[in-house]
């Protein structure tokens, strides 16, 4: 099983035993994210994953997609409690499988924080317009077996 695969499995069920680890959100200035990127073309590589960089390219302006994927990036940082730089670009993905809704993998550091942290599950929202691309990510854990026992 994939990495993508596993973060889909969960996707359209109900988590009743779930509890909040974090969430983070970010804006991203879309018109400022494509100046950065034209002066300095090889932050694409640095930013952005294969796939992500290649689910971008389909669109006829590809930098409104990239600036939600990198607004999920910092998202994802916000929700594991750790600042910018504290894991690489590419171990936060985010994945589009067909019609499907885009899903969240983490890899590497982001992944050891993640399982660290008991996060068993990502959920992630993006929008965008022209100006303003935005992400909310929600890490969820389980819920302690010991709260709200009875005896």
């Amino acid at each position: 099983m994939t990495a993508a695969d596993a973060a889909l499995s969960g996707v359209g069920t109900v988590s009743v035993m779930g509890t909040v680890i974090g969430i983070g959100v970010d804006a991203v200035d879309v018109d400022r994210l494509r100046a950065t990127l034209v002066r300095r073309p090889g932050m694409v590589g640095r930013l952005f994953t294969g796939g992500e960089h290649a689910y971008a390219l389909r669109a006829h302006d590809p930098t409104p997609r990239l600036a939600t994927r990198f607004a999920a990036k910092e998202a994802t940082m916000k929700a594991l409690g750790v600042g910018l730089g504290s894991v690489g670009f590419h171990e936060v993905e985010v994945v589009r499988l067909g019609l499907d809704a885009p899903v969240l993998v983490v890899h590497g550091a982001a992944a050891e924080l993640a399982a660290s942290a008991g996060v068993v599950r990502w959920h992630l929202s993006l929008t965008h317009t022209d100006s303003v691309a935005m992400a909310f990510v929600v890490a969820e854990g389980r819920y302690p077996a010991s709260a709200g026992a009875t005896s």
